[in-house]
């Protein structure tokens, strides 16, 4: 069915559509991990710049089915794979959603796991993920500002080295997990979705200088409907809403690396 095919009486779809986050049984070797308590300046920096075409000192989300940092231990009998949630090897599907309200959720949902991927952080794997989901028309401005903004500075900043690669001992941690998402408005062609989610973001290894830290965010995503499937036009981020932090003691960094090297990142949202 086409957008807007159960609307005409209205002109279209919007309003307070909500839907739940689920987890499809489909799924590859995902790159899916804004964020802010703790070093929220440098969290909300990561989170905005995957995605958004004006602002130029923002990036970054979630991480992939398997970190990189992994190392020849992982084949190690006793230690399970990294890619603990792709054992057929084949690649996360990052494209192809259904022309209604639902698809459009479903892709703004995925498409915050893939921006906010450690892959973002390698301009080799950060190119071919934004050629896939961002019009056509908007990709060479997308690239130019990402590489602008995935700069030695920043790779510092968030504990990575200057070109961006991982110190060695640590793993770096980026992954965004969407809590849910609702459609405010919306056409035939086009579709504008909010996706409340949930960060990780740090280093985790001993004595890191940025350790992993979670945060609460919300991403509004402009989608238009392109050759075939919904395609990101714009990006734009708010803090929250956060929840009340429980009393849950936080994990060693050991713990944290080992979870992080073990679980692997999902390639469906929703």
């Amino acid at each position: 069915m086409s957008l807007g095919d159960d609307h005409q009486s209205s002109g279209g779809y919007g309003g307070t559509g909500q839907t739940r986050t689920r987890l499809p049984d489909g799924g590859g070797d995902g790159y899916g991990g804004p964020r802010r308590t703790g070093r929220s300046s440098s969290r909300s920096l990561v989170t905005v710049v995957g995605v958004v075409v004006l602002l130029i000192a923002a990036i970054a989300f979630a991480n992939r089915g398997g970190d990189d940092s992994a190392t020849s231990d992982d084949t190690a009998e006793d230690k399970p794979k990294t890619s603990a949630t792709a054992p057929s090897g084949k690649e996360p599907v990052r494209s192809g959603f259904a022309h209604d309200e639902q698809g459009a959720q479903s892709a703004a949902a995925n498409y915050a796991v893939a921006l906010g991927s450690a892959e973002m952080f390698d301009k080799s794997k950060r190119d071919p993920i934004l050629k896939a989901i961002i019009v056509p028309s908007r990709v060479a401005g997308f690239v130019a500002t990402l590489d602008k903004a995935y700069n030695p500075g920043f790779n510092t900043n968030v504990g990575l080295n200057e070109d961006g690669s991982t110190p060695k001992g640590y793993t770096f941690v980026s992954r965004t997990s969407p809590i849910g998402t609702k459609l405010t408005e919306g056409s035939a062609d086009k579709a504008t979705v909010e996706v409340w989610c949930s960060g990780l973001l740090g280093l985790a290894g001993q004595n890191s200088t940025a350790p992993v830290t979670n945060s609460w965010f919300t991403i509004t995503m402009s989608l238009e409907w392109v050759s075939g499937d919904w395609k990101i036009v714009t990006h734009s981020q708010k803090d929250g809403p956060t929840p009340i932090p429980g009393d849950d003691k936080a994990s060693s960094a050991d713990e944290m690396a080992k979870a992080v090297q073990e679980y692997g990142g999902l390639s469906y949202a929703r």
